[in-house]
């Protein structure tokens, strides 16, 4: 049965155009994805919004709450956890202010699209609920580029709690996509008191699920993703708890994952080094599909944007 990993249809005519020097590559923006985890009864869930249909990319795939990374991320802000130095370290680049400005934008896109805010008025607390109409306010005109996150937690009194985050996965968008992404991918917890609410625009549903029952309905072809959020659901399925995996982070590792794509004689073949599974096996003509049944393959990306 084929799963349910995203393929857009174009890509087989974009990759022989990129092979054959007729396309040139855009340059990946930097962008940033949260991986909120919360405890039940039979272990942690997963929080994941549904792209909506008529999205030109990726329609109603499953992803997380992320997105770009806004110029104005870089601006200073009151900052707790590991040192600027630390996250330069981890994330592989090359300057602090590109550092912090990565882990804003996981803070700040996962309070835009979910409303969840990992911040406290100290170092060592979270703010409780955020669904008041003045956080509201707040959230849209953070939306709007009208507020820098910068300037909304400076005006709050809040510092941001960068230990709540742990650094899971980094995935590049591939080189024929025109729309390419350098994407981190982050893992938290949900902070006592807060919930997720349906705010984001381009999504037309949210759930919690367990990363093992989501694993089972892409398997099943029911639940549409690209290879970053399959592979990063597949990852979680051994953690019991939010903390565990939390405590993991540490230990993942952070090599930029990038497609690539070859043929053999007539046939086009793309892959993910090191994701085996993702691989697509496309004949001269006819659709994607998985390995030993071409034409089967229906395709997977995050919120934050990375194929």
């Amino acid at each position: 049965m084929a799963n349910g990993q995203w393929y857009p249809p174009e890509w087989p005519d974009r990759i022989r155009a990129l092979a054959a020097g007729e396309l040139e590559a855009a340059d990946p923006k930097r962008a940033a994805t949260v991986l909120l985890l919360r405890d039940g009864t039979d272990g942690p869930s997963v929080h994941m919004l549904r792209r909506r249909a008529s999205m030109a990319f990726a329609g109603g795939a499953y992803a997380y709450p992320g997105g770009g990374v806004d110029a104005r991320d870089e601006q200073p802000v009151h900052w707790s956890g590991p040192s600027l130095k630390e996250w330069a370290g981890r994330l592989g680049v090359p300057d602090e202010a590109e550092a912090q400005a990565i882990v804003c934008a996981a803070v700040r896109e996962t309070f835009e699209e979910a409303g969840v805010l990992l911040a406290g008025e100290t170092a060592d607390t979270v703010v409780g609920d955020t669904t008041g109409e003045d956080w509201e306010r707040d959230r849209e005109a953070l939306i709007a580029r009208e507020l820098s996150f910068a300037e909304f937690l400076d005006r709050r009194g809040l510092v941001l709690r960068s230990d709540l985050l742990g650094a899971w996965a980094r995935w590049i968008t591939p080189e024929f996509e025109p729309r390419r992404y350098d994407t981190w991918f982050f893992v938290a917890a949900l902070p006592a008191g807060q919930r997720t609410r349906d705010t984001s625009s381009e999504a037309d549903r949210t759930v919690w699920i367990r990363p093992a029952d989501a694993a089972a309905g892409y398997d099943r072809g029911e639940l549409t993703m690209m290879p970053p959020t399959i592979s990063t659901l597949r990852g979680l399925e051994r953690f019991d708890s939010a903390a565990q995996a939390l405590g993991a982070a540490g230990e993942q590792d952070l090599t930029p994952v990038l497609a690539q794509a070859r043929m053999e004689g007539d046939e086009l073949i793309l892959s993910w080094p090191g994701h085996d599974e993702f691989t697509k096996h496309v004949p001269a003509s006819g659709t994607p599909g998985t390995p030993g049944e071409p034409g089967t393959g229906t395709g997977t990306a995050p919120s934050g944007g990375a194929a």
